[in-house]
């Protein structure tokens, strides 16, 4: 049985576009300390995927830097999706800036799979205006199977061409194998999801193309390379209906919450989303499989409706569905200023429709919310370590977490997530307990922290012991030599005189040893936000220990050693 023929939208470096870059702005997006997505002009200013902040930099000094935010991406994505779905009945976003759909029935109605693209492209054009010109104009592909239409879509794309038509490419039908025989294997990365380590190895052993690889036999491939290599196998021969080992769900796994009184706050919902996706992934672990794919539901009391497709090839946990609904309500709640403008047309008005209404917003709150597996997998568990795991402990705590939530707000019960960073008030960051992965040991978000061992020392940043209290906010200070006169430090990090004694709002002490000073010099090419100071740490008479610094003659208490 052929694969279905599918239609991919791809829109390039979609995290510009959300960052709202400018038409000739250089701007780059970055997650962990790497760039992740750049614009146009960043592009022809030399940055490129992959490099660190300080080689952006280097290579682009006016470059504007902007920190990767999922939630602003699939914010800024819902237009383009609300777009999408006036020509087809059902969506699957894989990720923000991409999106599949089924194109049997609407390439019927419009006449044929071009004329349906190049309509479906023309009005996405539209929706985005001006933004599509900082990252480059999207692409759509067609062809039979998942990734031969994302290969498409991404050579449409990158064709760089002006006109709709430039843009679309439809392979024909049967004809995604040969489509795809010719091209490098670094195409199971850009569009398979396949990692770079599998993507090495098979072409160490010789093999240079996806034809190439697509001609093993199909047996040896799954004993050599396991099963993310029949994966990468399936994907080359131009084959892949659905991720290897997939089936359709049980009947009867659909989770549905009715709300008594429509529900105006997204944190309400999204709690409920919580139970909701709890209750699938607990009935799917009592017969070992884990969903892969589902669709979320969200209607509300005058009938308006909010579906997606979610597909994930390793698998949901809770938190991963919860965070997808997330990202599903928070785009559709939100008001588009342009969407509104649109739909007050003082050309063609019409005093009986609602403007919310007809921009696709939601004009009451949520009466019911809907979750309901599309796809399963046998669940392959997780090799645990010799100590540790998952204990009785932590299920408490995910339980405490959950139930706090519900009364006091999603917002207001938070965890320390690890990050990086120079300064001790950087290290963690603050998330919402239900997108944690600390509560959820099966979910594991690009960005997570690595564990302690493996965990590379932070450049500039403090050597362990880290202090037990840090300052949010720093707090004044004085530190003064033998004589009563305030210790400064030079450019070159010389140091005026030895501390004696610091005077903080806690009183008067005496330095008994001290260490310093370390300079740090941050975001020189920003005139507005760079900062040059230099820390010291303080140990007192009475056994304290403190982390100070000193910026711009001004002297900080930092964090305090326990």
């Amino acid at each position: 049985m052929s694969p279905p023929r599918l239609a991919v939208l791809w829109c390039p470096q979609w995290p510009v576009v959300a960052a709202g870059a400018a038409r000739d702005e250089p701007v780059a997006v970055l997650h962990a300390n790497r760039v992740v997505a750049r614009s146009t002009a960043a592009a022809a200013g030399g940055v490129r995927l992959g490099l660190r902040r300080r080689e952006a930099q280097a290579r682009c000094p006016e470059v504007r830097l902007v920190v990767h935010d999922p939630l602003v991406d699939h914010r800024a994505f819902q237009p383009v999706a609300d777009t999408v779905a006036r020509f087809v009945p059902r969506l699957e976003l894989h990720r923000a800036g991409m999106l599949t759909f089924h194109t049997r029935g609407p390439s019927r109605y419009f006449g044929g799979d071009r004329s349906m693209a190049e309509r479906v492209l023309a009005a996405v054009d539209e929706t985005l205006g001006d933004a599509l010109r900082a990252a480059g104009p999207p692409g759509l592909g067609i062809a039979d199977g998942r990734f031969a239409a994302q290969v498409a879509a991404q050579s449409a794309a990158r064709s760089r061409g002006s006109e709709v038509a430039a843009r679309v490419l439809v392979v024909d039908p049967d004809a995604s194998p040969s489509f795809l025989a010719p091209l490098p294997l670094r195409w199971l990365l850009d569009a398979g999801e396949v990692t770079t380590d599998l993507v090495e190895l098979i072409a160490r052993l010789g093999v240079g193309s996806l034809g190439a690889f697509a001609a093993l036999p199909a047996a040896d491939v799954l004993a050599r390379f396991g099963r993310p290599g029949a994966a990468a196998w399936q994907m080359a021969a131009g084959s892949d209906d659905r991720p290897v080992g997939t089936e359709d769900p049980p009947a009867g796994l659909a989770a549905v919450q009715h709300f008594d009184t429509p529900v105006q706050h997204l944190e309400a919902v999204v709690f409920s989303g919580r139970q909701l996706a709890e209750q699938v992934v607990e009935a799917l672990a009592a017969t070992g499989r884990v969903c892969t794919q589902f669709v979320s539901i969200a209607e509300t009391d005058h009938g308006e409706t909010s579906e997606r497709l979610w597909s994930l090839s390793t698998g949901f946990t809770a938190t991963a569905m919860v965070e997808r609904i997330r990202w599903q309500l928070d785009g559709w709640a939100r008001l588009d200023a342009a969407a509104l403008e649109r739909a007050q047309d003082p050309d063609d008005p019409d005093p009986d429709l609602d403007p919310l209404a007809a921009a696709g917003i939601p004009t009451t709150g949520i009466i019911q919310l809907r979750i309901e597996p599309t796809e399963v997998r046998p669940d392959e568990g997780v090799q645990l370590g010799l100590w540790g795991g998952r204990s009785q402990a932590d299920d408490w705590a995910q339980r405490a977490a959950t139930r706090l939530a519900g009364l006091v707000g999603d917002e207001q019960v938070v965890v320390a997530e690890w990050r990086g960073g120079r300064h001790p008030s950087d290290v963690h960051r603050w998330v919402p307990a239900s997108l944690s992965s600390r509560l959820d040991p099966g979910a594991r978000p690009a960005g997570a922290a690595p564990s302690a061992a493996r965990r590379p020392p932070w450049p500039g940043g403090l050597p362990m012991p880290s202090p037990a209290t840090v300052h949010h906010d720093p707090v004044a200070m004085r530190v003064v030599d033998g004589r009563g006169r305030p210790v400064t430090v030079s450019g070159r990090g010389t140091v005026s005189a030895a501390p004696a004694r610091v005077r903080t709002p806690g009183g008067d002490e005496r330095v008994e040893s001290w260490a310093g000073p370390w300079l740090v010099d941050e975001r020189w090419w920003d005139q507005a936000r760079h900062r040059r100071l230099a820390r010291f740490q303080l140990l007192t008479a009475d056994g304290r220990a403190y982390l100070a610094a000193i910026e711009r003659s001004q002297w900080w208490l930092l964090a305090v050693y326990d």
